[in-house]
């Protein structure tokens, strides 16, 4: 019999029953050559002790078989001269009840299963079935019945083309999904009521917060901008304007106007450990902007008319003035609740800490000395007569010459200075200055000139020559101040003394 196609002989349902006298019976198939010995007593149960018979499983996978006999010998027994032997395929339970009987008819049930050939396109397509509604079990494949099914979420026949179909588990809501339901290839979202209820709820809530997040960030920035413009009117960032619009110098640099931001980022909020120095209108911050460039912020210690006016006269008078030996005003900031300046960052400090302050490992050698003599006579000789409008430095003193990198000379602090037209000789003002460094004839007419800038330059010149501070009270009464000191010295030709002294 050939059961070629999708059937097979059942390995697990049938045996291989074989009998006659003297002879061995062979199944022959294409699968396996099985054989069975009748010519002794049979110990198998099938054959219910008899004789000449003999019974044996099979092997799996038998789609087509013929049976062959011999004798003792080996010999092949003809067709013809084997009528007394027999050999067939029989239904291990059906053979279990009716093996005598089965000896007289012409047929015996045989079981057959259902299978896919080893080799061919159909078991290719099993194997590599394009989609992932089913799957066959790699572990327990046999050779020609393997154990597919329908993947989990898909329903029907996985052997046929498209038989494994989607269940749409959304149409049964008493089984699946009593609440909001939405079906996928293979599987379902269910979201209960209560969730429902939560999801909405939490959404309503999270939608109220953040709109009142937004309004309170929106209320808070709005604040925030209009004390920006308070403070900006209020550090006379108007005045400002009108200052700057009017200067007549087209290339003069009006500077960057910084964000109070920014500044506060730079300056680490403003930290002590960044202090470079304090004096009269404020203190002095060392800084980083983003772009890693070093600065000096100035910050005014409080806020009044006068400190402003001279704050916005310092920023006029710097946008003017472009000289290596005066400091550079890079910008400023009216935003923030006090006015800040912002100066290109000079590094060696000032003169006054040089000569005055403890010992440093740069000497202040002669050359030195002369050479930053030469470059503050420079600068205040560029103040009073290079530039469109003289300005007055008016506060000309150690403590006021910065020192680069270089230790080239930087005059600094604008604040008392003034502006004046060319053809006035002097100001009548209320004096201001530092002890020490007051032109006498100014402390005593409230008249204020060039040359008054220059007897300050001159109490400089003494310091560098004889390094002793402007006012000491270590030297005798007549010679505190050391205008007077000096005097006194050259009086009594003991200058050249007082230098050895010290030099």
């Amino acid at each position: 019999m050939d059961t070629s196609g999708t059937f097979f002989y059942s390995q697990s349902r049938n045996i291989f029953v074989a009998g006659g006298c003297h002879s061995m019976a062979f199944m022959v198939s294409t699968e396996a050559v099985l054989g069975c010995n009748s010519s002794r007593e049979s110990k198998s149960p099938s054959c219910s002790n008899g004789t000449s018979c003999c019974a044996t499983s099979i092997p799996d996978g038998i789609v087509r078989y013929s049976v062959e006999f011999k004798n003792l010998d080996g010999k092949a027994i003809a067709t013809g001269d084997a009528e007394c032997s027999y050999g067939f395929l029989v239904d291990r339970k059906w053979w279990k009840y009716n093996h005598l009987s089965s000896l007289l008819l012409p047929a015996v049930p045989v079981v057959l299963e259902w299978g896919v050939p080893a080799i061919g396109p159909y078991r290719s397509w099993l194997t590599n079935r394009p989609d992932s509604s089913g799957t066959c079990d790699e572990v327990t494949w046999p050779i020609h019945n393997p154990q597919c099914h329908c993947s989990e979420g898909y329903s029907g026949n996985f052997y046929l083309p498209q038989g494994c179909q989607d269940i749409d588990e959304c149409k049964d809501p008493k089984i699946y999904c009593p609440g909001i339901c939405v079906n996928r290839p293979g599987s379902y979202i269910c979201i209960e009521i209560q969730a429902v209820a939560v999801i909405l709820g939490g959404t309503a809530i999270g939608l109220t917060v953040s709109l009142l997040l937004s309004s309170w960030l929106y209320t808070k920035r709005r604040r925030k901008a209009k004390l920006k413009q308070i403070f900006f009117k209020r550090n006379g960032g108007l005045l400002l304007q009108q200052c700057l619009s009017s200067i007549e110098d087209n290339h003069a640099e009006k500077g960057k106007l910084f964000t109070s931001t920014e500044l506060d980022t730079a300056t680490d909020h403003f930290n002590e450990n960044r202090i470079l120095g304090q004096g009269r209108q404020g203190t002095v911050y060392k800084g980083m902007l983003t772009d890693g460039m070093i600065i000096a912020v100035k910050k005014l210690k409080s806020v009044d008319t006068g400190q402003v006016e001279q704050f916005i006269n310092e920023i006029v008078i710097l946008s003017q003035i472009n000289h290596r030996n005066v400091v550079k005003l890079l910008g400023f900031c009216l935003e923030s609740e006090m006015p800040l300046l912002v100066y290109e960052f000079i590094p060696n400090g000032t003169l006054y800490q040089y000569l005055h302050g403890p010992a440093r490992e740069f000497p202040v050698s002669w050359e030195v000395r002369l050479r930053i003599a030469n470059e503050v006579a420079g600068a205040l000789s560029y103040l009073h007569f290079a530039v469109a409008k003289p300005v007055y430095h008016r506060d000309i003193k150690s403590s006021n010459i910065l020192l680069d990198e270089k230790y080239r000379a930087k005059v600094a602090d604008f604040g008392a200075s003034k502006v004046i037209t060319i053809d006035q000789t002097h100001l009548t003002t209320m004096v201001r200055g530092t002890f020490g460094y007051l032109d006498p004839e100014y402390y005593q007419t409230s008249q204020f000139t060039d040359k008054s800038d220059v007897y300050s330059f001159g109490v400089v010149l003494v310091e560098l020559l004889a390094g002793e501070k402007p006012i000491s009270q270590l030297r005798v009464e007549e010679g505190r101040n050391l205008a007077s000191y000096f005097i006194i010295s050259w009086r009594r030709t003991a200058y050249s003394m007082f230098l050895i002294r010290r030099y």
